[in-house]
């Protein structure tokens, strides 16, 4: 893990992922890029010292995240960037070869009803990139323990698995690998790779995997949730929506989600 991007959302929620980010970049040596997006008004009309206050306003707001973190030697590199927020993440992520972007459950409004936000929602079903999904006023914790669920038989990318093998490698945590058989899977075969992944394998049979996350996730009680994200896996209905509501799932823990076709 070399490059971690963490977008600004609201200030409270921008500061948890940054102090995580920087746990993370800590342990591995990576440098964090903070930034915030701002939309350009036209340079007609004389809104030339429009566009200045709005670059200043959104460097202002970064300055006031940072003096709310110790960056504990890593490399923040803070900026204000032009554009829509997914273009510019998108194109980040391509230019500054991102490994990882950590986000909030819901990045501008809250919603009591909804997990993750239409703005968190789209990032995660349109970037190949790993992201991880940080709980409200999470404080950054060594992880113990990772539950890792899936429900299809194959990993089609062979690297979507690094950055989970990474993580609990820097924090010698558990690795817990859940395969989840349902209707529509019922007759596939497990890769073998599977089985060996983790420091454990447990097979169960449900009629989604939400449900078989939850039958699980006690006894597991992980530090945190990996799970892949398929048009037919977890998080299926991002595909026909870029919102997720709680009754649908949500977790308390960081759930760290991976590209795997």
């Amino acid at each position: 893990m070399k490059n971690i991007l963490v977008p600004v959302g609201t200030t409270d929620n921008t500061v948890t992922n940054l102090k995580v980010a920087i746990g993370l970049a800590s342990m591995s040596g990576a440098r964090v890029y903070l930034i915030n997006t701002y939309k350009e008004f036209s340079r007609v009309a004389g809104l030339t010292k429009v566009n200045q206050l709005v670059i200043e306003d959104s460097e202002e707001e970064l300055d006031q995240v940072l003096a709310q973190v110790d960056t504990k030697n890593v490399e923040v590199i803070a900026r204000p960037v032009k554009g829509d927020p997914f273009e510019a993440i998108e194109r980040l992520v391509k230019q500054l070869e991102i490994d990882l972007v950590v986000l909030s459950p819901q990045s501008v409004t809250i919603d009591d009803a909804v997990y993750l936000g239409s703005v968190t929602g789209k990032i995660v079903k349109q970037t190949d990139t790993p992201v991880l999904i940080v709980p409200n006023d999470y404080l950054f914790r060594k992880v113990e323990s990772i539950l890792l669920a899936f429900k299809g038989g194959y990993c089609e990318r062979e690297d979507a698995l690094r950055p989970v093998l990474e993580i609990a490698s820097m924090f010698k945590a558990r690795l817990n690998v859940l395969k989840v058989r349902t209707p529509d899977t019922a007759d596939e075969e497990t890769d073998p790779r599977w089985m060996k992944l983790g420091d454990s394998f447990t097979e169960t049979q449900n009629a989604n995997i939400f449900q078989g996350v939850l039958e699980h996730f006690q006894s597991n009680n992980p530090d945190m949730l990996c799970v892949l994200r398929r048009k037919r896996g977890f998080f299926q209905k991002l595909w026909e929506k870029n919102e997720v509501l709680k009754q649908e799932f949500h977790t308390t823990k960081p759930l760290l989600i991976l590209k795997a076709d």
